[in-house]
């Protein structure tokens, strides 16, 4: 019989050791791939069966060799939880290998039992559905007449319970077989009834601890999937606004064209429909500057066409070298539009929309300036905040979502003589996905 005290210390250490091995895992971004894969390939199934075995089977070597140092030893444990996660053959082969240091320390019956015992895990496995599995707790609950009174109404199998009841069993059992057969199978044993029982009730709390670490780190990847998806879906919503009176008013220009210049009616009609089909296609948060020009340069056409040649004339200083920088897609079309609707078209004599872009160090400036009306009096913070209307509201959100403190957008305007829209955004990795563009030796810029 093994010391009262020596098993409360045990108990109490092996919680320990479940709850720091299962953390030390649950940091390893390959270890959580694999273990929250909806679907695994045997191969990657070995893989997880590996993050495990590996360390708990050198802490039942630790066990057999180590005096006194029984909480290393969570081999049951261990066995359990392959069979609730990854299946009854997977856990019977894991139990297997866990029980290898044990046979050679003369515990024979440690591979027979394994192997039952995974194979009895994993059938359980198969009844219990994964949420419940996950979301398994030893502190049911407490309250018998709620639990009584609650399976009276609708009768059910509460596998919550069951999961308790089933670890609590095999754990009698093992300790039956060492009671039966001394030596050949470890577990630890006490004729203090109360304590036995705690001995029991350990196993399924152990089970317990390391599938609430893990199903916290899940909860978590859930979560930041979701909020993923949300500003996937949000930046999706940004990039498909259009002015609908830019629709409107482009409808109108092509359908005075019709008859006088029918030609020129159609060529709008493909630019049109070019710009569209780009709003409407599922694309890559970010594209060249090259692609992102050649769109605006579809919008500017028409435009153009609208205003008039002699009221509406775009100039284009462009860095070569920034043209295979990734930008965020439809990044310009907002600002070029606010620059035209509020800039140029009050004016009589229209102006100029002018596009800059240059590389500064690992980073790339991007300007549309215009030389119109202008915005009011207001300074540059409050214009970049609040006057800028929708389409640099629209940017400037996008900025931040994709590159928070990273990028910065800034406004300045003076009465009478335009608008200046500045962006300045990393140049190298735009959130991963771009390739660093080197810097030139006296980029040209005017």
């Amino acid at each position: 019989m093994d010391d009262n005290k020596l098993i409360l210390i045990t108990l109490l250490v092996k919680l320990g050791v479940a709850a720091a091995v299962a953390s030390a895992l649950a940091r390893s971004r390959t270890f959580q791939r694999l273990l929250f894969a909806e679907r695994r390939h045997h191969d990657q199934t070995a893989a997880l069966l590996a993050f495990l075995l590996v360390p708990l089977t050198l802490g039942v070597w630790v066990r057999t060799t180590v005096p006194n140092f029984l909480a290393a030893d969570i081999s049951f444990e261990t066995v359990i939880l392959m069979g609730l996660l990854v299946g009854p053959g997977w856990a019977m082969l894991g139990g297997a290998v866990l029980s290898v240091p044990a046979v050679f320390h003369h515990e024979f019956l440690a591979l027979p039992f394994n192997v039952a015992l995974g194979l009895a895990a994993g059938i359980l496995g198969r009844f219990v559905e994964r949420e419940e599995i996950w979301s398994f707790t030893p502190f049911i609950d407490l309250s018998l007449y709620r639990w009584v009174r609650r399976n009276l109404i609708k009768p059910r199998i509460d596998r919550q319970f069951l999961m308790l009841f089933l670890i609590a069993v095999f754990e009698i059992c093992r300790e039956w077989v060492h009671r039966e057969y001394p030596g050949r199978l470890f577990a630890l044993t006490t004729d203090a009834l109360g304590l036995q029982v705690v001995v029991w009730l350990c196993a399924p709390i152990v089970v317990g601890i390391v599938l609430k670490v893990w199903n916290a780190l899940r909860i978590e990847i859930k979560l930041e999937e979701q909020k993923r998806l949300l500003l996937e879906a949000r930046l999706d919503a940004l990039q498909r606004q259009i002015n609908p009176h830019f629709l409107f008013n482009t409808l109108n220009s092509i359908a005075s064209l019709v008859r006088m210049k029918p030609e020129l009616a159609r060529e709008m009609t493909v630019k049109l429909a070019n710009i569209l089909r780009a709003l409407l296609k599922d694309h890559d948060t970010y594209v060249p500057l090259s692609e992102e020009l050649s769109f605006t340069d579809d919008y500017l056409d028409i435009e153009v066409v609208r205003f008039g040649p002699e009221k509406l004339r775009v100039e284009k200083d462009i860095d070569p070298l920034t043209l295979e920088v990734l930008v965020p897609s439809i990044l310009l079309q907002p600002l070029i539009e606010n620059s035209i609707k509020h800039g140029l078209e009050p004016r009589i004599n229209g102006g100029t929309v002018t596009l800059r872009s240059r590389l500064n160090g690992d980073r790339v400036l991007i300007e549309v300036a215009d030389d119109g009306v202008g915005m009011g009096n207001k300074p540059a913070s409050a214009l970049s905040r609040n006057g800028a209307g929708i389409g640099m509201t629209n940017v400037r959100e996008r900025l931040e979502v994709l590159y928070g403190k990273q990028a910065s957008f800034s406004v300045v305007s003076n009465p009478g003589r335009g608008t200046l829209v500045s962006i300045e955004i990393p140049a190298g990795e735009s959130q991963g996905l771009a390739t660093r563009v080197p810097q030139p030796a006296g980029a040209p810029w005017r």
